[in-house]
C-alpha cells in the first residue's frame, strides 16, 4: 500500500514544501494539494518548488477541475512539469466543488470533464486533439507520460472512472462506501475491456493519530460537510431511495447549507449536523495500531493508496507518527 499526503495551500507556501520534503524521508510515495484558486494560494506555482525540493515523490492536485482551468494550459502545465522532473506528477481531476461554488458556479457536468480527461491527457503526452480551430498538438512533448485519476462517487461518474481513469479517488475511508464503489468501476472497467487491475485506487480521507477521540473528531467534522455537499447533488439527482448507498447519503438530512469561506477547516460553522458516527467512519481516527487495523481493511478491499487529507491541528505529529509506525506496518518501508 502506498502513502499519499494532500495540504491545503495555506500561506507560507514554503511550510508546504518542507512537509512534502519530509513526507517523502518519511515514506510517502505522493503529495497533494487542494486545487481551489481563490480559497488558497495557487498550487501549481507551489509544486515546481515541491518536485525541486524532492527527489521521487509524485506531485499534482487534489483535484482540479475543467471549468477554472483551461484544459490545453493544464495540460501544458503537467507535460512542463514532467519534462523539469522526470514524468513525477499525477493529474487528479473531478467536475470542481469548492473552486466552482465559491464563484457562485456549479460544477461541470461529466461529459465535460471526460472531454478534459481526453484533452489533458493526449495533449500532455504529445499526441494532437480536435480542437474547435482544428487539430493541435504541444510540439515539445517527448515521450509524455500523464495518469489522470479522477474523483467521484455517483454510479454515473463511477462508470466514467472505470471507462477512461488511470485512478479512482474516492475522498471517504468508509469500508461499505469503497466496496460499492470499487465495485461499480470494476463492473464498467470490465464492459470497455480493460483491466479493472490496471486501474490504481486511491483512498483519501482526514487521519488523526493521538489518544483523545472526541478532539479529532472534532478536528475533522469539516470533511463529513465537505462530502455532504457531493453527496447533496447525488440526492438530488438519483432521490434518496436510488442506487446510492444509505450509509452515504442518510447523514445529510440534517445538512442546512455550506459555508465555502471555511471548506477544509476545523472551525467550520456550518458542518456541526455531521454526527460523530459519520466523522469516525469516513475518517481514520485513535492510535496508530488502530489506523493499521482500519488501513489494512482498505487494502484488503483493494485500495492501492491511503491519502491523508493533513488539515488538523496536529499535522506534524501525525506525518511523523505514519512515517514511523503505520507506514513500515504496512508498507514495510524502513524510515531513513
Amino acid at each position: 500500500m502506498d502513502f499519499g499526503v494532500t495540504f491545503q495551500t495555506d500561506p507560507p507556501a514554503w511550510r508546504i514544501v518542507e512537509l512534502t520534503r519530509r513526507a517523502e524521508e518519511l515514506g510517502f510515495t505522493h503529495a497533494w494539494t487542494f486545487d481551489s484558486h481563490i480559497l488558497w494560494q495557487e498550487p501549481y506555482v507551489i509544486h515546481s518548488q515541491m518536485l525541486s525540493a524532492t527527489e521521487r515523490i509524485k506531485v499534482g492536485p487534489f483535484v482540479t477541475n475543467p471549468a477554472t482551468r483551461d484544459t490545453t494550459v493544464t495540460a501544458s502545465i503537467f507535460a512542463t512539469l514532467n519534462d523539469m522532473f522526470g514524468g513525477r506528477t499525477v493529474c487528479g481531476i473531478g467536475r470542481g466543488d469548492s473552486a466552482q461554488r465559491v464563484l457562485g458556479r456549479k460544477p461541470t457536468t461529466l461529459r465535460q470533464l471526460e472531454e478534459a480527461i481526453h484533452v489533458i491527457r493526449e495533449l500532455a503526452e504529445g499526441r494532437e486533439v480536435e480542437m474547435p480551430g482544428g487539430r493541435v498538438r504541444i510540439p515539445w512533448v517527448r515521450d509524455g507520460r500523464l495518469e489522470v485519476w479522477v474523483a467521484g462517487y455517483g454510479p454515473k461518474a463511477l462508470d466514467l472512472i472505470g471507462r477512461v481513469a488511470d485512478g479512482f479517488i474516492l475522498q471517504l475511508a468508509d469500508p461499505v462506501i469503497l466496496r460499492w464503489t470499487l465495485s461499480r468501476v470494476r463492473e464498467s472497467a470490465e464492459a470497455a475491456g480493460r483491466d479493472p487491475d490496471e486501474i490504481t485506487i486511491c483512498v483519501a480521507a482526514p487521519a488523526y493519530v493521538g489518544e483523545d477521540i472526541a478532539h479529532q473528531r472534532d478536528q475533522c467534522r469539516w470533511f463529513g460537510g465537505m462530502v455532504g455537499n457531493h453527496v447533496a447533488d447525488l440526492v438530488a439527482r438519483y432521490g434518496e431511495d436510488g442506487e446510492v448507498p444509505r450509509e452515504l447519503t442518510d447523514y445529510i438530512k440534517a445538512r442546512k447549507g455550506y459555508d465555502y469561506s471555511h471548506h477544509g477547516k476545523a472551525d467550520n460553522p456550518t458542518t456541526e449536523f455531521v454526527p460523530d458516527e459519520i466523522v469516525e467512519r469516513f475518517c481514520v481516527l485513535g492510535t496508530a495500531e488502530e489506523h493499521v487495523e482500519k488501513l489494512k481493511t482498505l487494502r484488503d478491499l483493494g485500495a492501492d493508496q491511503f491519502n491523508i487529507y493533513l488539515m488538523h491541528d496536529a499535522m506534524e505529529q501525525t506525518l511523523e507518527a505514519y512515517g514511523r509506525e503505520v507506514i513500515p506496518a504496512l508498507a514495510g518501508e524502513e524510515v531513513r
